[in-house]
């Protein structure tokens, strides 16, 4: 989706689509929802919303840098390392790293994935 003017959308209080249960949750039955904002070849900004629980990540073939704009939790590195989420936080995940989300309270975040090859648009 590539817009054809720049447009504004509130990231607290747009409407996201429903995506679905998290299928490795570990702990609880996070569901998560999205809206992406604009996608190229190159890269993909949106919104994204998940409600508590804990899962499993990994990000392989792309990098993503995300600001927390509501909830709170904790992104846990695979060496045991801990980000806090909570509004404000900027998180910068490098493509390979793996990991585990751990949400206490519905986080949301506004996100931009660049991807390391370029895909299909």
């Amino acid at each position: 989706m590539a817009p054809t003017a720049p447009h504004f959308d509130d990231p607290l209080t747009l409407a996201l689509d429903v995506i679905g249960p998290k299928p490795n949750a570990t702990r609880g039955e996070p569901v998560e929802s999205g809206k992406v904002l604009f996608s190229d070849a190159h890269s993909e900004t949106g919104v994204w919303e998940c409600t508590a629980g804990a899962f499993a990540a990994r990000r392989e073939g792309y990098r993503e840098t995300f600001c927390v704009i509501a909830g709170r939790g904790v992104l846990r590195n695979e060496d045991g390392t801990e980000t806090q989420l909570a509004p404000g936080a900027l998180v910068v995940t490098p493509e390979g790293w793996v990991g585990e989300w751990d949400i206490t309270e519905t986080v949301r975040k506004v996100y931009v994935v660049s991807y390391t090859e370029p895909r299909a648009a």
